[in-house]
């Protein structure tokens, strides 16, 4: 039985060395067994826990060691697959079956705690296109698994200075064309997709599923954005596909949660359904992007949170654009609109992405967004008030249900319209 530390872990050392910077903790280390059969890991105490094929938990650590294995492609997409473990499989087996050059090395388990300095087994020349700064598939059969052309995106995005290599992005149309991702099941998608939206810059995961032809199969509502244009005054960028890139690159450099990337992402729909006759302008594109947001969510099996969040932005993001020209009474249905008295925090979500989206434009990058401040104090006002006081004395005069409501509203404008004549009069004191 020999054990090796494989994957991203010895990928990252070696970055890190390259760099002279202290190499990333890693908390799920991928190991890869050779020469042992599921009873001989057992009798060591580890504990059996894969289903596909044998993988098994370190009776310590706790981490998860798996059989050197091959695999058959046996269906199309991404299940159909036949493993074969066997004491006979190699190191080398292993790693011919994985996705990139750069995740296919290891180091003995000797050496696991400093893989940068140990000897490094890499058949595929992983390290030279590390220093390359290239992402390349390892053997042929890239091609049998799908899920691999959004890990390759995601990791697009991650590392956004390292290219696709041609013959990879070959290889990735020729699945596309194939219907290999049409194959693909929702839930391997939006786990793909998410973890492509957390990284450091997501646009290039966008970029590279552009160039292959996946976002097309995959997010057609998305990919159509591309090649539309925005009104130059408001979107000096002008191209609609380009403004979301920005957008979302921007929600990155502002460590932006999920639930907020993924509002970035489609918020703007409905641009790409405007008619043609009225470009450049995009008049009710919001409520036709809440109405695409729908499909999308339903078809990718969207978490509640990402697809309640994503609605609100795709609905109000114009409206809070200009809310800096809003009456107090205007701002609490705006308030009202968002579930802001509800869900406060939810709400701070949707003012980031709003300036994320404001941000997300050519030459705009540093622009303040004051929107995002001045509603947050609205919502602060409104929910000062006392509702339950206001609601007690609308019932001793004789009001119930809708009316009392209609009085707690009320008492909420006055306060936020108390709040702003405040504040410009403290502003004009200053002056």
């Amino acid at each position: 039985m020999k054990i090796y530390l494989v994957g991203g872990a010895v990928r990252d050392a070696l970055m890190a060395r390259a760099a002279a910077t202290p190499p990333a903790a890693h908390t799920d280390r991928d190991w890869v067994v050779v020469g042992a059969t599921p009873e001989a890991m057992a009798d060591a105490g580890f504990l059996p826990v894969g289903r596909d094929f044998p993988v098994f938990l370190h009776p310590q650590t706790r981490e998860e060691y798996a059989l050197a294995r091959t695999e058959r492609k046996t269906a199309p997409g991404y299940h159909g697959f036949a493993f074969h473990t066997a004491p006979g499989v190699t190191l080398e087996d292993d790693l011919s079956r994985r996705d990139l050059t750069i995740n296919a090395m290891a180091v003995a388990t000797e050496h696991a705690d400093d893989p940068a300095q140990a000897p490094v087994i890499d058949p595929h020349h992983g390290q030279q296109d590390l220093q390359a700064r290239v992402l390349r598939h390892v053997t042929g059969a890239f091609a049998e698994d799908p899920v691999r052309i959004l890990r390759l995106a995601r990791f697009a995005a991650r590392f956004p200075d390292f290219s696709v290599a041609p013959d990879t992005l070959a290889l990735m149309r020729r699945m596309v064309d194939d219907g290999e991702v049409d194959h693909l099941v929702a839930e391997r998608v939006w786990q793909e997709l998410a973890r492509g939206l957390m990284e450091q810059r997501p646009s290039r995961m966008l970029e590279v599923l552009r160039d292959c032809g996946a976002l097309e199969r995959l997010l057609p509502e998305v990919d159509r954005l591309w090649g539309v244009p925005q009104r130059a005054d408001y979107h000096p960028e002008i191209d609609t596909g380009i403004h979301l890139m920005m957008v979302l690159d921007m929600s990155a450099r502002l460590d932006a949660p999920l639930t907020v990337r993924f509002a970035c992402l489609c918020h703007d729909l409905g641009k790409g359904t405007t008619p043609a006759d009225v470009l450049p302008r995009h008049i009710g594109h919001e409520e036709r992007s809440a109405r695409l947001l729908k499909g999308v969510c339903e078809r990718l099996r969207v978490p509640t949170d990402c697809r309640e969040l994503a609605d609100v932005v795709a609905r109000e993001h114009g409206n809070i654009h200009r809310s800096g020209d809003l009456s107090a009474a205007a701002l609490v249905r705006l308030l009202e609109r968002c579930d802001a008295l509800r869900k406060p925090h939810r709400f701070q979500e949707v003012l980031l992405a709003c300036e994320c989206d404001a941000r997300g434009r050519l030459g705009l990058h540093e622009q303040p967004y004051p929107q995002r401040a001045r509603l947050a104090q609205a919502l602060q006002w409104a929910q000062a008030v006392d509702t339950a006081a206001v609601a007690a004395l609308a019932q001793a005069e004789g009001l119930a249900g809708a009316a009392v409501g209609g009085r707690i509203h009320q008492a909420r404008v006055a306060a936020v319209h108390d709040g702003l004549s405040a504040a410009t009069g403290r502003a004009d004191a200053g002056d």
